[in-house]
């Protein structure tokens, strides 16, 4: 026997009106996320990783979990990213230019001596542009939710002090596994050698490289300062990191379950900044305090690596796509009036 229409309409508005009044948190399942990070649980990122756990627990009454594994236990960036794009590892908190490989714009982030300063990279990334970028990540497999601070790069090594541009030549330094990081290395002169991070410092250790290039909070974290004497501030290039979740995850998830996770996203997004800026600040006077001798380049030099840097700059400009990196620069332009 059929509903008559009325009777069929009232019932459809019970079952809606009980779906609604249903609890909150009747949409959201137990579910545990592993977060897989190649830095160790000193470092500002993994502080970042344990606030994003604490925000997800108290926006889902504890029904959320996020569980860390740090210091490269499930493998390294380029690893863990396919990791969730498999489905087998829930998120990661790569080098924004090891997606190149899989999104070429992502690239533009690292271009050579392209920002000026942290707040500008802030801008830039957290505008349309940035969103842009990010929303070419689900038809790879990711789900970006934001871009977290590495920091400005300087080099570091065991042979000799850097004062001048020409004094990286000749250097065996260890790079991110990037074209763009071998090739803005090996146009200053330098014997770039690709490596995974979790194989860096024992690398240092046994003279496999002469030194290396990061950011002052992971050179510290890292206890580099053990393995290495000379720190050059050359700010080669800004360096940021992508909070990433496997789409697989994130297409389970409801989505009440799926604002929690970027309510909490946004604000260890926040967080991650502040700390990481406050650590590098302590940074150069800790590494000081080390024995790391520390050199800073002169305008003239400057100037200098960026001439020499051109060509890759240009090189790669058009790799990364020439619109993108015009759309880049136009955002950069706004933000600097």
């Amino acid at each position: 026997m059929q509903l008559k229409p009325r009777v069929f309409t009232l019932a459809l508005a019970a079952a809606l009106f009980a779906t609604l009044a249903a609890p909150v948190s009747a949409q959201i399942k137990d579910r545990v996320f592993k977060v897989g990070i190649g830095l160790n649980e000193d470092h500002p990122q993994a502080q970042a990783v344990k606030y994003f756990a604490e925000q997800l627990a108290a926006k889902s009454g504890g029904k959320l979990v996020a569980k860390m594994y740090a210091s490269g236990t499930l493998g390294n960036d380029v690893s863990m990213t396919s990791a969730l794009r498999g489905g087998t590892l829930e998120m990661t908190v790569p080098d924004s230019s090891t997606l190149t490989s899989l999104s070429k714009p992502f690239g533009v982030i690292s271009l050579p001596l392209t920002f000026n300063t942290e707040q500008e990279a802030d801008a830039v990334l957290d505008s349309a542009f940035g969103q842009k970028l990010l929303a070419k990540l689900p038809e790879k497999g990711l789900v970006g939710l934001g871009f977290w601070e590495n920091g400005f790069r300087h080099v570091t090594n065991s042979k000799r002090p850097i004062t001048k541009a020409d004094d990286i030549a000749g250097l065996k330094l260890r790079v991110i596994q990037s074209p763009l990081f071998l090739d803005s290395f090996n146009a200053l002169g330098a014997n770039a050698t690709p490596l995974p991070f979790t194989e860096l410092y024992s690398a240092m250790e046994q003279a496999a490289v002469d030194g290396q290039e990061n950011p002052p909070a992971t050179i510290l974290a890292s206890k580099f300062f053990e393995v290495q004497k000379h720190l050059a501030l050359t700010r080669h290039m800004y360096s940021a990191w992508v909070l990433l979740m496997s789409k697989k995850t994130w297409d389970d998830l409801s989505p009440q379950e799926q604002k929690i996770v970027q309510d909490a996203a946004r604000e260890a997004t926040l967080f991650e900044r502040k700390t990481i800026r406050a650590f590098s600040e302590k940074a150069l006077g800790e590494l000081k305090k080390a024995g790391m001798q520390i050199t800073e380049l002169p305008a003239a030099e400057q100037a200098k690596m960026r001439a020499k840097l051109q060509p890759v700059v240009a090189k790669y400009s058009k790799e990364f796509g020439e619109d993108t990196t015009a759309e880049l620069m136009a955002e950069l332009a706004k933000v600097r009036k």
